[in-house]
């Protein structure tokens, strides 16, 4: 009976094809808008790391003095180097990696390559299993050269092929300059965006090409990349000594019990380091996750938001649209309808068989509609905005694509549809 319906609805379509092809673009543009904006907005709020993202925390103090004092407002989102080396030798939770950025100058030892700059990570050794960094060759170092200052490098797999052909590279030196640090790791693919262990230097695209101990890139006096929050004299240098709040802390707690403890830890080392003189305001703490953390950092531009929902509304004006152009052609159809009626077809019939016309429109609909989202995702990646290059159309928002066109299209053909199934048989053979 639906191939019947099929045959019925392509015949009609065909008929009056200047109204079927309103039809269509109305559906198509009311689509490709939409799912442009959807794409981007899927995209950018995605969770980074999908089955970790639960258990990894950004825990929060507020060391600074009591100037601009409000009770109970936001904490710093970094720590100073004192809290943070003394975060994680408490080792309070299962993992924790403290972290800050850089941009390193390469001396390539191939004379055909000139000196360049390099992102650059200055981390500990948790970092690579608490993120879940995929390896292509070799592995990270461990507590023992995060403890030794120990001149090691990790690379990604990018730089690998830009200095070494792609081979593998263990073993081999990597000149920042000009320290030789010995490379024991090449990274596989890993870009999680949004960039969320620190979003201070960027919150999408951008992704370091070298990996190197913390404690490395203090001995080696390498330049920090990334927001600093001083206050009192501590000027605006991010060293070890100044009150300033400029390095990423991260845990790792996998149940909730641990979550709680840690919370409550927080509160008593605050509590302790006001009691030493070195915290003035009561203890002020936030431990988010991963995605309350991507929340709270406001990570998805404004812009982008205003226009999905802007989108959501051109395509509901379409949508009226649609169903004013559908029960104009249903309607015409009167006289067909009424002989159908009069022959023994029920109002069911009739209304099954103008749903089924209205998502063959919507079908074609959605194909239209994902040209013109190719096309929109197209001009997005053309914009200078750092997630522009993210904007693709993945397998599951090509088929929320013809679901929402097909859903769309049967949504807007229901009034019609059901119109025009109640025409009186009667009438209309009278009239005719």
């Amino acid at each position: 009976m639906f191939g019947y319906y099929l045959d019925l609805a392509l015949h009609s379509l065909g008929r009056n094809r200047a109204l079927t092809a309103l039809m269509v673009a109305a559906i198509a543009l009311g689509i490709g808008a939409s799912m442009t904006t959807l794409t981007v907005l899927h995209v950018l709020s995605g969770d980074p790391l999908p089955g970790a993202s639960s258990t990894l925390y950004a825990p929060q103090l507020d060391p600074r003095d009591m100037q601009g004092y409000q009770p109970q407002a936001e904490p710093p989102g970094q720590v100073t180097w004192i809290d943070g080396m003394n975060l994680l030798q408490a080792k309070r939770a299962d993992q924790q990696a403290l972290m800050t950025g850089g941009s390193v100058a390469i001396q390539p030892a191939q004379s055909a390559l000139h000196p360049f700059y390099e992102p650059a990570r200055y981390t500990t050794a948790d970092f690579f299993s608490m993120f879940r960094v995929p390896f292509r060759y070799g592995q990270a170092w461990g507590a023992s050269e995060d403890a030794a200052s120990a001149a090691v490098a990790v690379i990604s797999s990018r730089l690998n092929d830009r200095l070494f052909g792609g081979r593998d590279s263990r073993g081999r030196m990597i000149r920042l300059y000009g320290h030789p640090l010995r490379i024991i790791g090449v990274l596989g693919d890993w870009r999680p965006n949004p960039h969320f262990y620190d979003l201070n230097v960027t919150n999408y695209g951008s992704h370091e090409g070298v990996y190197l101990p913390l404690s490395t890139s203090q001995d080696l006096h390498l330049a920090h990349l990334g927001g600093a929050d001083c206050w009192g004299n501590g000027g605006a240098d991010a060293t070890p000594a100044a009150p300033c709040v400029w390095l990423q802390f991260w845990v790792q707690l996998h149940t909730q019990g641990q979550v709680a403890a840690y919370r409550q830890f927080l509160v008593h080392y605050s509590e302790e380091q006001r009691s030493l003189g070195r915290f003035q305001r009561p203890p002020n703490t936030r431990l988010r996750d991963l995605m309350q953390w991507l929340d709270y950092r406001q990570v998805v531009p404004g812009d982008v938001q205003l226009q999905t929902w802007l989108a959501l509304g051109f395509l509901l004006v379409c949508l009226v649209n649609t169903v004013g152009l559908m029960l104009a052609k249903f309607l015409r159809r009167a006289p067909e309808l009424g002989v159908r009626r009069a022959l023994g077809a029920s109002r069911q019939a009739l209304f099954v068989q103008l749903l089924v016309e209205s998502g063959v429109v919507g079908l074609a609909g959605g194909l239209g509609g994902l040209l013109l989202a190719c096309l929109g995702l197209w001009m997005v990646r053309r914009q200078p905005a750092d997630y522009a290059p993210l904007a693709h159309l993945d397998g599951a928002m090509l088929l929320l694509t013809f679901l929402l066109a097909v859903g769309a299209s049967l949504l807007a053909g229901v009034l019609p549809a059901w119109r025009a199934s109640r025409v009186s048989p009667g009438l209309q053979l009278k009239g005719h």
